[in-house]
């Protein structure tokens, strides 16, 4: 399945394509509208980007998904950091989800990552996207967020390489980079350069926040 998909290191001339795509994949899924391809348009010039670990999923020339990342860090108890990556957007056009691409996409970056020394992944998102890709509870990795022994639902830890956050506490310490979508008029400006798009509520907006406003307890 899918093999004739092609997946390759992103290009400027994507941009445009993959913010488009990006806003398709994400509009009322967790928000009425969506801000997350004005995120994929910041990020680029964040000093916190990787562009060697950004890729685009291709078929018959078109793109069809795309995965990004960002620096991010764990400290551990005695103040120590440690650099880590973090991806998001991963974005897959509608009429390609569920057909695995994401995974692949997930799958053949976390191996030119792993080439690069990086051997942890963290992410916010919803459990049953990502538990097929390895991903854990952060509490099962002993990751809290904000505060000690805080660990939310949507927080998801996936080893590269296989316990190497054993034996220790870490907090999570995510990029910068997202602040960018708390200018919303920055946002809607950015957006209006798109075609028109109706905002709406949708049954997904209230998954996600309630895995994104629940922590896992002792």
């Amino acid at each position: 399945m899918n093999q004739d998909i092609i997946i390759r290191l992103e290009t400027e001339k994507d941009f445009r394509e993959v913010e488009a795509l990006t806003r398709e994949a994400f509009w009322n899924v967790y928000k009425p509208g969506a801000d997350e391809h004005y995120f994929v348009h910041t990020m680029r010039s964040h000093p916190d980007f990787i562009p060697a670990l950004a890729f685009v999923a291709e078929k018959g020339g078109k793109i069809i998904g795309n995965i990004m990342y960002t620096k991010a860090w764990l400290e551990d108890e005695n103040g120590e950091r440690k650099e880590i990556l973090s991806f998001g957007p991963i974005s897959v056009a509608p009429e390609f989800q569920r057909q695995k691409v994401g995974k692949k996409l997930i799958q053949y970056s976390f191996e030119k990552a792993r080439l690069m020394g990086y051997d942890v992944n963290i992410n916010f998102g919803n459990p049953g996207n990502y538990v097929s890709c390895g991903f854990v509870s952060c509490k099962k990795k002993n990751v809290s967020f904000v505060v000690k022994d805080n660990f939310p639902t949507a927080l998801l830890v996936c080893e590269l390489v296989p316990g190497v956050l054993d034996g220790k506490k870490w907090m999570y310490i995510p990029s910068s980079a997202a602040d960018c979508c708390d200018d919303t008029e920055a946002v809607e400006a950015f957006d209006a350069g798109f075609p028109p798009k109706e905002k709406a509520w949708a049954p997904s907006q209230e998954e996600f926040y309630i895995y994104s406003h629940s922590s896992v307890v002792r």
